[in-house]
């Protein structure tokens, strides 16, 4: 009997745990990306988004997939919205669209263990996906404005040096 009680327990809280996980996940997202790359060295992605399950859970501990890494998804207080963010440098920083695969815990588990077994991130299915789109970054000019005023300065002292040799002549 004391065997039976036993995994009734262990049922039960498997039961729980996988009701906690959420079903059929909205997302409603919104991005930013830095666009101005004269005075940083790297571009900032910040995603912040909303979490809604068919089945009612809140508060879902959430990771993101960002190239082959996973990072923790910050959550707010009252967990009605999330956040993820990362940098990289503008060198590498590409233009377009990067997809971010989200997952719950039972989702990084099976990422860990993909990842132990040298298997690709994207093996595993996310709970969800989110689009961050970057635009570009704007360097600076082509042509800085210390070398066109010194150019300038130099057509100045050109044109008056010769106006100069001219009148004395």
């Amino acid at each position: 009997m004391n065997m039976v009680n036993i995994l009734l327990i262990f049922g039960l809280i498997g039961a729980s745990l996988a009701s906690d996980a959420c079903q059929n996940p909205q997302i409603k997202a919104e991005s930013y990306t830095s666009q101005d790359a004269t005075i940083v060295t790297n571009i900032a992605y910040i995603a912040t988004f909303s979490l809604t399950c068919a089945n009612g859970v809140t508060g879902v501990s959430l990771y993101a997939a960002i190239g082959d890494r996973l990072v923790p998804v910050a959550r707010s207080a009252d967990g009605a919205t999330y956040q993820v963010s990362w940098t990289e440098e503008v060198a590498k920083a590409t233009t377009g669209d990067h997809a971010i695969g989200l997952y719950d815990d039972v989702g990084y588990a099976a990422v860990r263990k993909a990842q132990r077994s040298d298997e690709p991130i994207s093996s595993v299915k996310p709970m969800a996906t989110i689009i961050v789109n970057h635009p570009g970054a704007y360097t600076g000019p082509l042509v800085n404005s210390e070398f066109m005023a010194a150019l300038l300065a130099s057509v100045v002292f050109y044109v008056a040096f010769s106006t100069r040799s001219t009148l004395q002549a």
